[in-house]
């Protein structure tokens, strides 16, 4: 079973965000998954929104080199309360909070 990063961000109302959160959270999607690409630890693979949230997924066969892969740029997106799920072959896991 591949382990998972999933990346979770508190937007604004009870939806979808504003145009300009999704704006923000598309180019911080974009960079992470070059981020992931260049370091070969495995892909970004989309996002979900709604209930004034949103998340981010990506898998890998290291949980932890991909949550390092992405560390840096998950603490610049500027939506809080974050926080960050790193997701083992078990279903174990570890919150990370941003």
């Amino acid at each position: 079973m591949e382990q998972r990063v999933i990346a979770h961000f508190t937007l604004g109302g009870a939806g979808f965000g504003d145009p300009e959160q999704r704006k923000t959270m598309f180019e911080a999607e974009k960079r992470l998954r070059a981020l992931v690409a260049e370091a070969s630890v495995g892909a970004v693979d989309g996002n979900e929104y709604g209930g004034g949230r949103v998340a981010l997924y990506a898998y890998g066969a290291d949980a932890d080199a991909l949550f390092a892969a992405m560390e840096t740029e998950l603490r610049a997106v500027p939506f809080r309360p974050a926080h960050v799920y790193v997701v083992y072959s078990d279903d174990s896991s570890r919150r990370v909070d941003l």
